[in-house]
């Protein structure tokens, strides 16, 4: 069966924690703080399977010049079905002719990211202050 993309779902609880949690996302162990930063990015994409939310990303931005992509995730049991495809490809439409258009990939997304026009930003070093141990 196709999944069903959509921008600006409505999102509950258990069924993000659980998707985080598939995906080994420290995220999803502080659901008190995820679920109110995704429900207040700029820009939220679903990916629902029999209404079951298989997939979720969300883009933070100012809404005219700069995008940033911080959440992809599908449920690994999804993985290699384009499903992450069609819902970055969904906000890269919505923020299409934007200035900047930016992320931050590692391991096996870097080429997933790669595919879909995305390149490594020059000498730029990425640099965080970050609390948990990976995403």
């Amino acid at each position: 069966m196709q999944p069903v993309i959509s921008l600006e779902d409505t999102i509950e609880p258990d069924e993000v924690v659980g998707l985080y949690r598939a995906n080994k996302w420290s995220s999803g162990e502080r659901p008190e703080l995820l679920l109110p930063a995704l429900r207040h990015s700029h820009s939220l994409v679903t990916a629902r399977i029999d209404s079951q939310l298989v997939g979720i990303g969300n883009a933070i931005s100012d809404g005219h010049l700069v995008v940033y992509f911080p959440h992809m995730l599908v449920h690994p049991s999804h993985h290699g079905h384009g499903i992450g495809t069609r819902m970055m490809e969904t906000l890269l439409t919505k923020y299409k002719g934007f200035h900047q258009l930016m992320l931050t990939a590692d391991g096996e997304a870097v080429k997933f990211y790669e595919r879909l026009g995305f390149v490594r930003a020059g000498k730029t070093v990425p640099m965080w202050v970050y609390a948990g141990a990976e995403h």
